[in-house]
């Protein structure tokens, strides 16, 4: 018997349950009441620090501090059902002024650090918050009349005010099914839309993450992604309410990997892109030996046994990356997760357990077990949540998880439900004989060429970018044409070691994207790839882009999600020339079928 129900019906859909959720109680709190509970519990244990040590919390300190910016945001006229909106780094202070907010019932969202003003005027306007909390050094680009920076609203601390708060009686009306908070989808098919979640939302998906990964108490977690990311607000901030976790904050994404050597956290989650900086890191030392023993490890994994944890060189590993006391790992991203990155951290003796989700459903949908995780799989669904595939492979969720809808946009919300109330995900997947979930791509992103074939672009991006680093971001082209073709965009981190031992210099991206022993190693992997692939999904000609890709720019949305619409677009002339009938295309791959 499985872990997991399977189930089918005479239409031929797909479900699956997990029982999990028989054990996690129904959520009859909120998140004040859970902020509440810590303080009470855990008054003398680290809650808030910073990476340098200037700021270092107990939660009895987070507890004082919320009170009296509750105070502050109360006598700015923030009252229950009021909206609040941040505009900061990864810093102490968001935490203290989101969660005093949420004391005084009001929602709270988060604006992406690398928004341009019209952005930010477009959410603004949206969700119509009553003050916008910024930096001192990013208020030009926010509402004169709504924006406060912090450093003034630290002033305001401990200053007469005319306020008439009652602030524990305040935060017990607030309710499980009140809004929280609204988070904003990346936008990649048009403009964002306001998710709604609610309390239960939030801390159903916390309890249930922390049945599954087995969180334990007085954990320390790295917050780095941007807040309006829902890995971050989830992971770090509630996830740290609920678990009473201590939050160290790195205020510059791109120190994560120095800010992990130095905090060596008990979890960590991130974008498979931070994985494949983190395995460059764990390798680039390593003797030839080493390399032999890792190279092993992974031998011995794939062919179905277990490593031996314990051992030297991967001691070393997980100690050059960090991530010697780690007790979880987590992966999220848009796309699969290459098998390779997923098998080296689990032959290394660090199990990456593979999420997925989306925003509408709080961002849980399928979680691997600890202990329990298939490599390639996402996992069975979240304790309390149900999933089921339409008959076209669509992912459907039903669950306490699911949003209370999108704000001020009732027809998406209506579309984004089946007629029986099942959250439409927009992704297609699998489900094999245990329940775990093997997402294949968006649904409106497949490939279909010329001849009415039917192909995943994420699977063929994956496959490509399977054990070399050397490759950022790949984008598969094809649909409608008679062959496919990509794009592909260097990995700054691994370019920048490869033009410090050719004598490049590194900011000349058209140079290093140019180079011919750099479009050969590429050449090759494609060839590699592609005998991996059937014949029509294999990659025939390849662009260099001489650029970098951005999270939050053109071609990436700040969550590291490719804007296909946008690239194919931008790059409609590279992409153009390579179905003209003249191109060179490469020696290396197979021009046969073209």
């Amino acid at each position: 018997m499985s872990d997991i129900d399977v189930l089918s019906n005479v239409t031929g859909t797909r479900y699956a349950t997990s029982p999990d959720g028989e054990l996690l109680a129904p959520c009859d709190t909120d998140l004040a009441a859970e902020f509440q509970r810590q303080v009470n519990e855990r008054p003398d244990q680290p809650a808030l620090r910073t990476l340098d040590g200037s700021v270092n919390m107990t939660w009895g300190d987070y507890g004082r501090a919320v009170r009296q910016a509750a105070n502050v945001l109360h006598s700015l006229g923030v009252r229950r059902g009021g909206v609040v909106a941040f505009l900061l780094r990864n810093r102490p202070e968001f935490h203290v002024y989101d969660v005093a907010a949420t004391h005084l019932g009001a929602v709270t969202f988060s604006i992406y650090n690398t928004s341009s003003p019209e952005q930010i005027a477009y959410i603004v306007a949206d969700a119509d918050p009553r003050l916008l909390v910024v930096e001192d050094d990013w208020i030009h680009r926010t509402p004169p009349q709504l924006s406060y920076t912090v450093s003034h609203l630290q002033q305001m601390t401990g200053q007469p005010t005319d306020s008439t708060l009652d602030f524990d009686e305040v935060w017990r009306r607030n309710q499980p099914d009140d809004v929280a908070a609204i988070v904003y989808t990346s936008g990649t098919t048009g403009p964002p839309k306001g998710v709604q979640l609610t309390h239960r939302n939030i801390i159903h998906l916390a309890r249930g993450f922390g049945m599954r990964v087995k969180f334990a108490p007085g954990a320390t977690l790295i917050s780095y992604l941007p807040a309006a990311h829902l890995l971050e607000r989830n992971g770090s901030h509630y996830w740290g309410i609920v678990h009473g976790f201590s939050i160290v904050s790195c205020p510059d994404p791109r120190e994560i990997t120095d800010a992990i050597a130095r905090v060596r956290p008990s979890y960590f989650g991130g974008a498979p892109r931070v994985f494949e900086k983190l395995r460059v890191l764990g390798t680039a030392d390593l003797t030839r030996y080493e390399v032999a023993s890792v190279d092993e490890a992974l031998r011995q994994l794939r062919s179905g046994h277990h490593p031996n944890r314990d051992d030297a060189v991967l001691r070393k590993v997980r100690a050059t990356m960090g991530l010697d006391r780690i007790e979880g790992l987590m992966s999220v991203g848009g796309a699969p997760v290459q098998r390779d990155l997923v098998e080296f951290f689990h032959a290394v003796g660090l199990p990456l357990g593979e999420i997925w989700g989306l925003t509408e459903a709080t961002g849980g949908g399928t979680m691997n077990p600890l202990g329990k995780d298939k490599i390639g799989s996402s996992g069975p669904p979240a304790p309390g949540m149900q999933l089921r595939l339409a008959e076209d492979g669509e992912i459907e969720l039903l669950g306490p998880t699911v949003m209370a809808g999108y704000l001020n946009n009732p027809e998406a919300t209506a579309a984004a439900f089946t007629s029986d109330g099942w959250l439409k995900t927009g992704d297609i997947g699998v489900l094999d004989d245990d329940g775990y979930l093997r997402v294949v791509d968006r649904k409106k992103e497949l490939i279909i060429n010329a001849a009415g074939k039917n192909m995943s672009p994420s699977n063929i991006e994956s496959k490509i970018k399977a054990d070399f680093p050397l490759i950022g971001s790949v984008v598969a082209v094809g649909d409608g044409r008679p062959y496919n073709v990509a794009l592909i965009v260097l990995e700054p981190a691994v370019a920048a070691v490869i033009a410090e031992q050719k004598n490049l210099a590194v900011a000349d991206i058209e140079e290093l994207s140019a180079d011919a022993a750099i479009v050969g190693a590429v050449a090759e992997q494609i060839s590699k790839a592609n005998a991996d692939l059937s014949q029509v999904e294999q990659v025939k000609r390849f662009h260099i882009l001489g650029t970098w890709w951005i999270p939050g720019g053109d071609e990436l949305t700040p969550t590291m999600k490719l804007r296909r619409k946008a690239i194919h677009t931008k790059y409609r002339a590279e992409i153009e020339s390579l179905y003209s009938a003249n191109h060179p295309g490469h020696p290396a791959l197979d021009q046969r079928h073209i």
